[in-house]
């Protein structure tokens, strides 16, 4: 008994677990309490901990297949190769085909911005002379939808690709493969936000016609392409992540390919267009970060064992996710959720579309979202402090596999960025991704009505683990 006689009688140091109301006693006492916020993993769901306590058991199996993935992500070095019509390059496209963002969903359960830009692109095909048309042929069952993600593409917002538009084409040189992404064209009344009036069509059938033939001579004066990911490493240094701000990126590539412009036989007036098109669109780059990413995560999929998140995309319906190890094509899906921030004067959020677009294909590479403690001034665009973007990087490696020192941050003393999304960690500390992205009008055509921070479901990530721990 002296031994426990000696611990009262010095001043104890207390640690309160779990429930805050005994600290709030204690303190009543006048005594020194340290306050641990707890909860059991998994938020204490039985059958997600049983999931987890199967899966501990192949750790080690499991741990050498993510660190498979990660090292292939990390090793993939993209490069944008060429621009080619959608319906020449892209793998399983045809002349009735249209993709979308997200996961697979049918035109009657499409959103506004969605249906918008799926009739506006098919008023661009020539396929319907209006919107009435359009409608009438989307519901017909003649047009095939597909997520873009299943035929190695990507696209911002509503992401719609039609058979007819220029794609870049991203070759991933360490492993093979491709990706595409649309040009991107500006902001504004544009596609990718649902608006098909003339202005939108015309500046497509232009990026057609004149500005995507210009890129293509210019690229075909560039040895193997120009290395994005060394344009990304560049940026995420200078203020960029890659998903929303791509001031540097844009600068840095335009810097790159207007050399290339003026070697081309091209008339020079044109040539002027073209480049006044890019210095006028900050996120140009955009549409090259996301198939730089695409290209890098398509290579580790399919590893077995691996719970590596290798896709995050949305379909302003759904929000979904794939996993490494569980199959090329198999969806993760849960209702999207609505993005919280800053909107532009004279909206609401009842005026807001939900959660929406391929380009969080930057935050499941590791950068967006994940990399915001470098590009501080984002704060101003999607809301909140300067430490929350510095609080979202770091506790982005309490769910991931390793760190990227391709995109070092600067403010945190150039660590590597978070890699490698795990589901098991994301179930165990109830913590999900971070993703930092635009805000559309839930109605088609009027655009860009903010930006924010959005979180996936975490219904997705319990679908994962459940369906991953199924056979084990």
């Amino acid at each position: 008994m002296s031994g426990i006689s000696n611990i009262f009688g010095k001043d104890l140091k207390i640690i309160n677990i779990g429930t805050s109301k005994f600290k709030n006693d204690l303190e009543l006492q006048s005594r020194d309490v340290v306050q641990v916020d707890w909860e059991p993993p998994a938020g204490g769901n039985k059958e997600l901990i049983e999931a987890l306590d199967k899966l501990e058991k192949l750790d080690k199996e499991i741990n050498e297949a993510n660190e498979k993935a990660v090292n292939i992500i990390k090793e993939a070095n993209p490069f944008l190769v060429d621009v080619g019509t959608a319906k020449d390059v892209i793998p399983n496209m045809d002349d009735n085909t249209i993709l979308h963002a997200g996961p697979p969903i049918k035109w009657e359960n499409m959103c506004g911005p969605a249906q918008g830009a799926v009739i506006g692109a098919l008023i661009y095909e020539g396929k319907a002379k209006n919107e009435e048309r359009a409608r009438e042929l989307a519901a017909s069952g003649k047009i095939k939808f597909a997520p873009a993600h299943e035929h190695n593409a990507v696209g911002p917002m509503a992401g719609i690709i039609s058979p007819s538009m220029p794609v870049h084409i991203i070759q991933n040189k360490t492993h093979g493969n491709y990706g595409y992404c649309t040009i991107n064209e500006g902001l504004g009344k544009v596609l990718r936000y649902g608006a098909f009036n003339d202005e939108v069509i015309d500046r497509l059938k232009w990026i057609e016609k004149e500005f995507a033939p210009t890129l293509k001579k210019a690229l075909e004066l560039v040895d193997g392409g120009i290395n994005l990911k060394t344009i990304i490493s560049q940026a995420v240094q200078m203020g960029d992540e890659g998903h929303n701000r791509n001031n540097a990126a844009t600068s840095l590539f335009f810097r790159e390919i207007s050399t290339y412009l003026l070697e081309t036989d091209i008339d020079k007036d044109v040539i002027k267009r073209v480049l006044q098109f890019m210095k006028d669109n900050n996120h140009y780059f955009l549409n090259l970060s996301m198939p730089a990413c695409k290209v890098a995560l398509d290579a580790a999929e399919g590893i077995e064992n691996s719970t590596v998140v290798t896709a995050m995309a949305r379909n302003g319906v759904e929000f979904g996710i794939r996993i490494s190890g569980l199959g090329r094509n198999k969806w993760f899906t849960a209702p999207a959720n609505m993005v919280k921030g800053l909107l532009f004067p004279g909206y609401t959020e009842d005026d807001a579309a939900l959660d929406i677009g391929d380009s969080t294909i930057t935050e499941t590479s590791g950068i967006g979202g994940f990399v915001m403690a470098g590009a501080l001034p984002i704060v101003q665009f999607v809301g909140g402090t300067v430490n929350d973007a510095i609080n979202y990087s770091e506790e982005m490696y309490s769910i991931t596999v390793s760190e990227n020192t391709n995109y070092a941050i600067p403010t945190l003393n150039f660590r590597g960025s978070a890699i490698g999304i795990d589901i098991r960690k994301v179930i165990e500390a109830s913590t999900l991704p971070i993703i930092n992205t635009g805000i559309a009008h839930k109605e088609a055509g009027v655009g860009q009505i903010g930006a924010g921070i959005v979180n996936p479901p975490m219904e997705c990530f319990e679908k994962a683990i459940l369906e991953f721990s199924k056979d084990k």
